[in-house]
């Protein structure tokens, strides 16, 4: 149907240093850098681009929604960015079961103060 929502495409993160961000979602989160300019960058996260910006005015200067990284094994992911330096809200833990499948979780922050997570759909 014309005009109707189909997907997300991008999603706008604001920051407050450009090149600190970067490095964090390239290094610790291991998204790929798309390109970048003095104000912004967009990285590659599956078929989302982030965009990562500075806000160009007051009204617009505000923490970023949650995002929540879909991960295969959580465990592994929250052990891999620990060493990498991330900084996490807790252990990974499970929040809901639906029938035979577990979904988790766990929170951390990012460089600028955003909160976001990663889960995960646990067989079990």
């Amino acid at each position: 149907m014309q005009g109707t929502i189909e997907r997300i495409s991008q999603i706008g993160i604001n920051v407050r240093d450009i090149d600190r961000a970067i490095e964090f979602y390239k290094s610790n989160l291991g998204l790929e850098l798309q390109f970048h300019t003095e104000n912004m960058a967009f990285l590659e996260c599956g078929e989302i681009r982030l965009l990562l910006s500075l806000p160009e005015k007051e009204e617009f200067d505000h923490k970023s929604s949650v995002l929540y990284f879909h991960v295969d094994d959580i465990k592994e992911a929250y052990q891999n960015m620990v060493e990498n330096g991330v900084s996490f809200r807790g252990e990974p833990h499970a929040v809901a079961k639906m029938e035979t499948t577990e979904t988790w979780l766990v929170f951390f922050n990012d460089t600028e103060g955003n909160t976001h997570a990663l889960t995960s759909e646990i067989e079990g």
